[in-house]
């Protein structure tokens, strides 16, 4: 294989739904007759025999497991048992871990399949399916007869076109001995065999196709070929006939159990290569011992088997070495493979002799034979959607390390938010080995809800230096407790039982943050040092630690997305200050006095200290810096994969807020609502003034401007609270153009940074277009500007030169296109006045009338607020001459506001909303009871007005600009509270909740009782086998309507279900649907 050549094992072919909608046909590519040689009209009386027993398999592997990712696939078997209901096909489409599988034959007639055996090694297995399903179709099974393969045969490859059509491409064997096909570092490589090479253009979706000659029998099976040719590789059929045979003798038919399907496989853990003589030569081989194997050999024998790698820990460690020449087993010269499996196999846990020759020096030794299917993983452990099972065979031979480690698989959420990588070895949990599963699962059973411990780890990529993370036990429940799966080949599925018992810790209450503040941890932490060194190590792929939320099955690649990508492109940045902000010039309305609750600060000797050491370093800092930081705090906030709500474009988030309120009950932190999305989600806090991490709780999201506000315990905080204080919020007078301010943030080492900048607009408009998957964006906002700030990643607060907060200096997501590009997620970074959060905040404190909220274990009222909800955009008066706004409007326009001069427009109204119908796009709204509007602040005072007033109804009389015509109108508000999304369903493996504002924003909804809307979808769960995409709407199912989370809930109630989505598309699911691929259905009431 030459430099740059890429071997590609065909298919599974990615499922495409539409690919099934399409007729069955068959494709014949014949050639014209030869001498000799069989004749197209013999082929077409062959392959209309053959054709019959050629089905298509769709499979979906339901987790990832071993070399194997989750994921939903097309690929192609054949009948080589009618009776017992047997399909021959390859491992790499049987899989090694859960899979669920159907087969659909030339008729179109489909049937479910189950695992029945696939090889540890060899790319081949077998499915079984009931031979009485089929009702319509007349078949035969196609024979298996390896000795019929030569060099120079004429074979057809007999396969799927991505599912739809059955293919069959013509060729010739063109070799019989050509090496095993290497197709990743990571994945399954089929070794110690020798595989066949045919000039055949296969692709896609043509796995576990058979290589019939023009008898029709099968010679060989497809697996691979190489992407630079047209060349295909085929697996010989010796050993897939043994292995017919053993599974034969132990089943008699399809109704009855097998015994046991025990088909023997030994190994020594080694890989074995052949090389010609003339390579042989040159390591050593002595010319009476090459004499002596071509005088025994058959006459065509060219080479001999050589050690390429021994697998650490195994019985030939140490004793083979790579670079050995296999000579004779038990006293029989061995150059073949096939002939040395055949002898591994009927010696399984027994003893051979192996004479090797090693440097020119016969040696000779005895080894064990290993059973080979006691290293290949039969069973997994999934907690918080990680999978972990012992290291098998396979990836011990990739990696060069011991069997039955403890080996990720998937990294779920409870190993991906640490950043520990797939294909991870696990060395210690908490500070204890675990050299093997139990070991884990024992350690893991010790550990309460909420517990913070270190994991020791090493990586293939860097396999000589472990690291440490800290990692998080689920505290939330967001995933079902542990599980172990154990493969049942019986019965072809995954049993599935508590892998840790009801009473064990992990399913006690979270730890006591209060109690860890003040007294030492009893489980092993990591020491300083070593915190920095792995955040020096973790820092530099940070990016891989955010995963991007695939809102569509076509990408299934490790992307990702960091709140702090560096855009360099200067052209770039000047296409986001055009696109993103309109500047204006206003003054705020009047706000409230509202004075914080603040603890009394009363220092002890044990952070007296720390309080010291602080003022110490920072005595350069401004008066402004010295002030806040106490106040400041870093999150770090974590969504669930499982919870992936309302659009949210990542999974993990850093950035910088404020303390706005802190008590001996409660504490409050502001921070815009691109570093916390969502309220289902972990958020950890970091403070400026004492070195102590802990969690946080997400209390509101407000509707419509850009910040939450998370609460924490301050008694977590132990002897830290008092080192804790509050911002002092200053919403007058508001920032003018000119206004001098100190931007204050924290690095990611947590210290404080500040900069003086000069306010260049204090009232800047946002426009913000609609992302590609319907999420948050800042609408009706008009935010601060500065001269200098510190790069677009950089949030913090503003203050004036006291150190009281006047904007909270905020970051935005968008998402912008270069050129010809696809969009890119882009962040950008502006100041948002405090008073929108100094409102909030002060009927939070006043306990004002709202729901319920269990805050700290005390329920506490969170306010509602009363909103407009459509989206506006301000127009210059000059511009609106030209779409018909009169003088007298125009004056008394900028008369109200002399320093704008604009007007309000329409850009659309939500769907669902009371304003929907009554307010169009580019209508101007020019007054609210006679009282003209020129900013989005005079739309909010207009909506709180309405709670004072004894207009229960909530309406708005408004004048607004019509089409050139002026209108009186009465516009009802809606009320919105700051919980956001608070319930979803997770279903067959997405995502489902009620449409969220961002989508309601796009305009559309669909009608007859809205729907459901499926937010996101998990690759190898039902709802990737079945075709059914994100953002889509399920609006009926089993021809009931599913208006809301509550309908849809009754109706999936029952066995089986047939959904009708938003595009007219139809899908028949069956029950089976919801096994372990599935997973339980969880209903989630959030934040309550």
């Amino acid at each position: 294989m030459g430099e740059g050549d890429v071997l590609q094992r065909f298919g599974p072919e990615e499922i495409d739904s539409s690919c099934t909608k399409g007729d069955l046909a068959m494709e014949v590519d014949a050639q014209p007759g030869r001498d000799g040689a069989a004749t197209a009209e013999d082929w077409r009386r062959v392959l209309a025999k053959v054709v019959p027993a050629v089905v298509v398999l769709r499979t979906t592997a339901a987790r990832a497991f071993d070399t194997e990712t989750a994921g939903a696939s097309y690929a192609t078997g054949f009948v080589v048992d009618k009776v017992r209901g047997i399909i021959l096909t390859n491992r790499h489409v049987v899989m090694p871990g859960p899979v669920v599988a159907e087969a659909m034959f030339v008729n179109r007639e489909e049937v479910p399949v189950y695992p029945v055996y696939r090889d540890p090694i060899h790319d081949f297995g077998f499915f079984r399916f009931d031979p009485e399903a089929i009702k319509f179709l007349k078949y035969e099974e196609i024979p298996l007869t390896p000795e019929a393969a030569c060099v120079g045969l004429e074979i057809r490859v007999v396969g799927n076109d991505s599912g739809e059509k059955v293919s069959i491409l013509a060729g010739t064997l063109a070799r019989l001995d050509r090496d095993a096909p290497h197709y990743k570092k990571d994945g399954y490589n089929d070794f110690n065999t020798f595989y066949m090479q045919a000039a055949s253009g296969t692709k896609g979706g043509s796995s576990g196709s058979p290589v019939i000659d023009c008898q029709g029998r099968a010679v060989a099976l497809n697996a691979g070929s190489k992407s630079s040719s047209a060349s295909a590789f085929f697996l010989p059929l010796e050993r897939v006939v043994r292995a017919v045979t053993l599974i034969q003798k132990s089943w008699s038919s399809f109704g009855s159990k097998p015994d046991s399907i025990a088909i023997p496989r030994g190994t020594l853990q080694v890989t074995f290569v052949h090389k010609g003589f003339d390579e042989t030569r040159r390591l050593g081989l002595q010319n009476e011992t090459e004499k002596m194997v071509r005088l025994v050999s058959h006459s065509g024998e060219t080479g001999m088997l050589v050690v390429e790698s021994v697998v650490p820990g195994c019985p030939a460690h140490k004793h083979l070495e790579p670079g050995d020449v296999l000579v004779c087993v038990k006293g029989e010269v061995i150059t073949q493979f096939l002939t040395l499996e055949t002898l591994l196999d009927d010696n399984v846990n027994g003893d051979i002799d192996l004479q090797i020759e090693r440097g020119g020096a016969p040696l000779t030794m005895k080894l064990k034979v290993q059973d080979l299917h006691s290293i290949t993983p039969n069973y997994f452990l999934e907690v918080s959607g990680a999978v972990i099972h012992p290291l098998s065979y396979q990836q011990a031979r990739n990696f060069r390390f011991k069997c039955g480690l403890v080996y990720v698989a998937d990294t779920g959420y409870f190993l991906s938010r640490a950043g520990v990588p797939r294909h991870a070895i696990i060395k210690k949990l908490a500070g204890e080995e675990t050299s093997k599963i139990d070991d884990f699962i024992s350690v893991l059973s010790k550990l309460c809800r909420g517990a913070r411990v270190p994991l020791e780890y090493v990586s293939h990529v860097d396999r000589h230096r472990n690291k440490s993370v800290l990692i998080t036990i689920d505290r939330h429940e967001w995933y079902a407790p542990p599980q172990l799966y154990v493969c049942d080949d019986s019965i072809g599925l995954w049993v599935a039982r508590p892998a840790i018992p009801a009473d064990s810790t992990i399913f006690s209450s979270t730890i006591d943050w209060g109690r860890l503040g003040t007294a030492p941890m009893e489980t092993p932490v990591i020491g300083e040092r070593q915190l920095e060194a792995d955040h020096q190590n973790n820092t530099e792929n940070w990016e891989d630690r955010c995963n991007r939320m695939q809102t569509n099955d076509e990408n299934n690649a490790d992307d990702s997305i960091s709140r702090y990508g560096s855009f360099g492109d200067k052209k770039r940045q000047q296409i986001e200050e055009d696109s993103i902000v309109e500047g204006r010039v206003f003054s705020n309305g009047a706000l409230d006095d509202f004075k914080d609750q603040n603890l009394e600060h009363q220092p002890n000797s044990e952070n007296t200290e720390v309080l010291h050491h602080q003022v110490a370093i920072r005595t350069n800092a401004s008066i402004a810096e010295q002030v806040i930081e106490p106040a400041l705090v870093m999150f770090e906030v974590h969504v669930p994969p499982s919870c992936m709500i309302d659009g949210v474009h990542s999974q993990h988030f850093l950035g910088t807020g404020v303390v706005v309120h802190h008590s001996e009950t409660m504490g409050l932190a502001a921070v815009d609502k691109n570093t916390v999305a969502v309220s289902v989600s972990d958020v950890m806090l970091s403070f400026a003034a004492y070195p102590m991490e802990i969690p946080g709780e997400v209390v509101f999201l407000h509707p419509v401007h850009n910040y939450a506000l998370v609460a924490y315990d301050p008694s977590a905080l132990g002897i830290g609270a008092s080192s804790v204080r509050a911002a002092e919020l200053l919403p007058e007078p508001a920032l003018q153009r000119g206004d001098s301010v100190y931007l204050v943030g924290l690095s990611r080492s947590l210290q404080a940074t500040s900069r003086k900048s000069i306010v260049t607009n204090p009232c800047a408009a946002l426009n913000i277009g609609s992302a590609d998957c319907p999420r948050y964006r800042a609408t009706n906002m008009e935010v601060i500007e500065l001269d200098t700030d510190f790069g677009s990643t950089f949030s913090g607060v503003l203050t004036n030169e006291h150190g009281m907060v006047q904007a909270l200096w905020a970051s935005f997501s968008t998402q912008l296109k270069y050129g010809c590009n696809s969009l890119e997620d882009h962040q950008f970074v502006r100041g948002i006045p405090i008073y929108a959060i100094g409102q909030v905040l002060q009927k939070i404190v006043q306990q004002a009338p709202g729901p319920l909220l269990l805050i700290n274990g005390v329920k506490r009222p969170m306010p509602s607020l009363r909103i407009l909800e459509v989206e506006l955009f301000p127009t210059l008066l000059s511009k609106a001459r030209n779409f018909g706004l009169s003088d007298r409007w125009v004056q008394a326009l900028a008369k109200k506001d002399p320093i704008r001069r604009q007007v309000l427009r329409v850009k659309g109204s939500l769907a669902g909303s009371k304003a929907e119908g009554l307010l169009e796009q580019g209508d101007m709204i020019l007054a609210i009871n006679k009282e003209p509007i020129t900013c989005f602040l005079d739309i909010e005072n207009a909506c709180r007005e309405l709670d004072k007033s004894d207009n229960n109804a909530g309406e708005l009389k408004m004048t607004i600009l019509c089409q050139g015509q002026e209108r009186e109108i009465v516009v009802r508000t809606d009320i919105r509270d700051g919980s956001g999304t608070t319930r979803m369903v997770n279903w067959c493996g997405c995502v489902i909740q009620d449409p969220h504002s961002a989508v309601r924003a796009l305009g559309f909804l669909p009608e007859e009782g809205h729907g459901v809307y499926v937010a996101r979808r998990c690759h190898g769960s039902p709802v990737h086998r079945y075709g059914l995409y994100a953002l889509q709407w399920i609006v009926e199912v089993n021809g009931k309507p599913t208006p809301d989370v509550e309908a849809f809930l009754e109706v999936v109630k029952s066995g089986a279900w047939r959904i009708c989505e938003s595009e007219d598309s139809t899908f028949e699911w069956e029950a089976t649907c919801a096994d372990i691929e599935a997973g339980s259905s969880l209903l989630a009431n959030l934040g309550t």
